[in-house]
């Protein structure tokens, strides 16, 4: 039942936290709080109790699982299951959680207890997606993420909210259509072989798919996953929600939305359809290397912070997708460390972008410089998580790229060279970034407060865990390698040659 509880706490956490609104506006954020604080533990306690008892496949390899029938007739049930990758995600979801409610403190004053509803109800959906094992139940998860962040943009967003959160709402609803009919298709094609209907991902495993429709069901799937991720072409709607969104907004879909994507090719697309996906590896890895270095170059080009920092997202999962189509065991070691060290260093860079607008009213390059001296605290961190970006040795994020690079030297080495060129380009944006905020000459004469110590312990805690997954990264490869071991053994099975 803990795995119910997880989401359930959230749920009724954003009810709570709406309905205390009337008796002021810090009940409704400590109550979320609470609501996280107490998943978090929740989180952890499982991780102590289940060490080591990690797996992807075997129905008995779970750390902890339910299963209800829910409709029956079309063998939809409430089926939620947690392995090592999943405990990851959840653990991150609620960490970034609490990131984006003491973000937001101070910057969201209006109808503050409906925000928190919709915050906590948006990560609800994000851990159900971690969570379900049911691929109707994950449709729904997937959904109810979208309704919550459309809300969040279009009322507590910036000056072209609304053009964002529609945006950001026909991609998503586009793509997650697409995934809708391969899953449907699954459904009706696994019947033919064994006259049993069932959305079950367990049973689905190893379902026979014939030439002719394999590859299509397996590009629906993809398609929504890499528009979450985002892939390049399917990027654009990025930019303009990070731009429009609130801090609070940015962090969860940093740090969370686009991870929904990662996990979904690790969890769906390469089980799912193996043949299909190992055949398609050398079109993903190039569309990665793409968004390397595209996201990197148009990074560079930014003088709006915010939308700096959102191409830098597309950057950094464009080394997700080369790992996991790399399928090696160090390249999707490296694809999951990414993705964790992405949200945290991304996360604290928007809280960062956040902190800097409530106090200047701009985020524009062109006006900022010479703020070392006024804010040094907020200069300080901001140093440490723009190399966090940009790969330094010592912080997570190296370590994630370093293996995402050795493991697709195996499987394509002049890929790997051009996406290495990717590590350049981040230096370049990343010091462009810290040069043009922080030195050089102060043209418009800033004097305002520095980071106050809420600002300050959050954005400590994401660098301490950044240090440590940079210093003993093993941590979360122990917790996750049982997961992404049985991705290999899934390759070695149908004697696809060695990458």
């Amino acid at each position: 039942m803990i795995l119910v509880a997880l989401i359930v706490i959230l749920l009724a956490g954003g009810l709570l936290a709406w309905v205390l609104e009337r008796w002021g506006a810090h009940w409704a954020r400590w109550t979320a709080v609470v609501a996280l604080g107490i998943d978090l533990i929740l989180g952890l306690l499982l991780w102590v109790q289940h060490q080591g008892r990690v797996g992807l496949v075997e129905p008995g390899a779970w750390l902890a699982a339910v299963q209800w029938p829910w409709i029956p007739q079309f063998g939809i049930s409430v089926h939620l299951a947690i392995d090592g990758l999943s405990l990851l995600l959840v653990l991150l979801t609620f960490f970034l959680g609490l990131m984006a409610v003491a973000g937001s403190w101070s910057e969201v004053q209006t109808r503050v207890g409906f925000f928190h509803f919709n915050l906590l109800w948006v990560l609800a959906g994000i851990v159900g997606v971690f969570l379900a094992l049911d691929l109707f139940l994950f449709y729904f998860f997937w959904e109810m993420m979208l309704v919550p962040m459309y809300l969040i943009i279009a009322i507590w967003g910036h000056e072209n909210r609304v053009y964002a959160a529609v945006k950001f709402f026909i991609f998503t609803q586009a793509s997650g259509l697409l995934m809708l009919l391969a899953i449907l298709g699954l459904f009706f094609i696994h019947h033919q072989h064994t006259g049993v209907y069932t959305f079950d991902y367990t049973q689905l495993l190893g379902t026979p798919l014939g030439p002719p429709t394999s590859p299509w069901l397996m590009l629906g799937f993809f398609v929504a996953f890499a528009v979450k991720l985002p892939m390049v072409p399917l990027h654009t709607w990025l930019p303009d929600a990070h731009t429009e969104a609130p801090t609070a907004g940015s962090v969860i879909l940093a740090g969370l939305l686009l991870k929904t994507g990662a996990y979904g090719l690790l969890r769906f697309v390469v089980p799912l359809f193996p043949e299909e996906a190992w055949m398609f590896a050398p079109a993903a890895m190039a569309l990665g290397v793409v968004g390397i270095l595209y996201g990197a170059v148009l990074a560079f080009a930014q003088t709006d912070l915010k939308r700096l920092v959102a191409y830098t997202s597309v950057s950094h999962m464009g080394f997700v997708l080369l790992g996991v189509f790399a399928w090696n065991e160090l390249a999707l070691q490296g694809a999951v460390l990414e993705i964790i060290c992405h949200g945290l260093s991304t996360g604290g860079l928007f809280m960062l972008v956040g902190a800097l607008q409530e106090r200047l009213h701009t985020r524009d390059l062109r006006r900022l410089g010479g703020l070392w001296s006024t804010v040094p605290r907020l200069g300080g961190i901001g140093m440490v998580l723009a190399m966090a970006s940009l790969g330094l040795p010592g912080l997570g994020n190296f370590v994630a790229e370093f293996l995402v690079l050795v493991g697709a030297f195996r499987a394509s080495p002049w890929l790997t060279v051009i996406a290495a060129l990717g590590l350049v380009l981040a230096t370049a944006y990343a010091l462009r970034f810290i040069q043009h905020t922080f030195h050089g000459p102060s043209t418009e004469g800033w004097c305002v407060p520095d980071l106050s110590t809420r600002d300050i312990a959050a954005m400590a805690a994401m660098i301490v865990v950044l240090v440590w997954l940079g210093l003993y990264p093993q941590a979360v490869i122990d917790v996750a390698g049982p997961t992404l071991g049985t991705l290999q053994q899934l390759a070695d099975q149908l004697g696809m040659p060695e990458r």
